[in-house]
């Protein structure tokens, strides 16, 4: 299966401005780019690229005075398959996991395991572990949280997503990730394309996707708790410990946000042909 994805974003600066951007697909899906052009942005600054220290590509620039606008254009050839699912997967003891792991248990800036440990506990300690313990985190955020652009808050983090009951999709896998890591179970976040793709379409603009993968019998599997089941298509961008750490762009000097479209879509050939509108 072939997916068209890209995306358009323009900003304004009031002056010269440095930007860490997070706009590449991931290394992991590369090798899976049939066509495609490498970020660009108009008017032409120069670039550098390095990795993180998850292993997610970064571009650092620094924007003129004036407007700004990042585009990026690809084909990738995609399984087709949905997300995997195992259902034995089971919870490896905290003394069993690897060192590198470690950190996906513990707190971050939009992942309060302090605050909400008695309620992971309350909620889950009876339940049973592995998958199930996963998917049973899933299903109480997603039936907890309604989704709804008009609810989306940069500052908005897991403690606050629960308690007000409504979010984006960020607030959904922030949630699910710190309850998981109150029950000792290794869990980052993921942000990247998710289209419309063996599901009804829907009429919202489309967006960036977040979701979260979780630490299970020495594997790392997706889990969605907006969507709350297998999905088709996803194409991985960055992984983190939240949001905090695979921000599109981080700017380092006011600016204004003046248009943002994103496009994920099946296709049927490798042409980067004219998009409609």
């Amino acid at each position: 299966m072939l997916i068209r994805l890209g995306y358009e974003i323009r900003y304004r600066f009031m002056q010269p401005t440095p930007i860490l951007a997070t706009l590449d697909v991931h290394d992991s899906r590369r090798i899976d780019v049939v066509i495609g052009q490498a970020l660009q942005t108009s008017p032409g600054v120069p670039l550098r690229q390095y990795r993180d220290g998850f292993g997610n590509t970064c571009t650092r620039l620094v924007a003129p005075a004036g407007a700004l606008s990042f585009r990026f254009d690809a084909v990738v050839r995609d399984s087709g398959l949905h997300d995997s699912v195992k259902y034995d997967a089971r919870q490896l003891p905290v003394e069993e996991l690897p060192d590198e792991v470690l950190m996906y248990l513990l707190g971050s800036r939009y992942c309060e395991t302090d605050l909400l440990s008695g309620l992971a506990w309350d909620l889950f300690g009876s339940a049973p572990t592995g998958w199930a313990r996963v998917q049973a985190i899933c299903d109480y955020v997603h039936a907890q949280i309604g989704f709804g652009y008009e609810h989306a808050r940069a500052t908005k983090s897991a403690a606050q997503a629960l308690q007000e009951g409504h979010g984006v999709c960020r607030d959904f896998a922030h949630s699910a990730i710190a309850l998981c890591r109150c029950m000792n179970i290794p869990a980052r976040y993921c942000t990247g394309y998710l289209g419309d793709i063996g599901v009804p379409v829907s009429a919202a603009p489309m967006d960036f996707s977040a979701w979260f993968e979780a630490y299970l019998d020495g594997t790392w599997y997706t889990f969605d708790a907006r969507h709350n089941l297998p999905r088709i298509g996803r194409v991985l961008m960055a992984r983190g410990r939240d949001a905090a750490d695979v921000a599109l762009s981080n700017t380092f000097g006011y600016n204004t946000l003046e248009s943002f479209v994103v496009w994920t879509q099946e296709c049927e050939s490798a042409v980067l042909t004219p998009l409609p509108g």
